[in-house]
């Protein structure tokens, strides 16, 4: 199986704003944002879908999912996280982490991504949520 985008990313491959890694997982902004902080969170097992992951790394996965999920709402003045398994776009298992004021703002994600990504201010937020 060829390296997906996400796995090119966890090796170090391509760049990515990560906020957090452990030994199953690796979270990172995405960087076309439907709202400050929205985190991708991926297992390091290349899966295609979240259902087909081994029970193991799905529990790891949604701990991870949590912990990033808990540290949005600390630090980003959002009085929401959403959560979002949408299963397409990249052919790797992951978890959309939105923060909102508004249900609008989640289906933004769903809207095909236009322009450059804003690096500077990516790592700005990256370094807000990182722990």
């Amino acid at each position: 199986m060829e390296d997906s985008l996400f796995t090119k990313i966890i090796k170090g491959e391509i760049p990515s704003h990560k906020v957090y890694e452990d030994d199953k997982t690796f979270a990172f902004l995405n960087i076309h944002p439907a709202t400050e902080g929205h985190v991708l969170v991926i297992p390091k097992a290349q899966v295609e879908f979240v259902w087909d992951l081994e029970p193991s790394d799905y529990q790891a996965l949604m701990q991870t999912v949590q912990k990033v999920g808990l540290r949005l709402r600390e630090v980003i003045d959002m009085p929401y996280v959403g959560e979002m398994v949408v299963g397409v776009g990249v052919p790797h298992a992951h978890i959309h982490l939105i923060p909102f004021e508004n249900p609008t703002d989640m289906k933004s994600e769903l809207d095909p991504p236009t322009g450059e990504p804003n690096h500077e201010k990516l790592a700005e937020v990256a370094r807000k949520i990182r722990f």
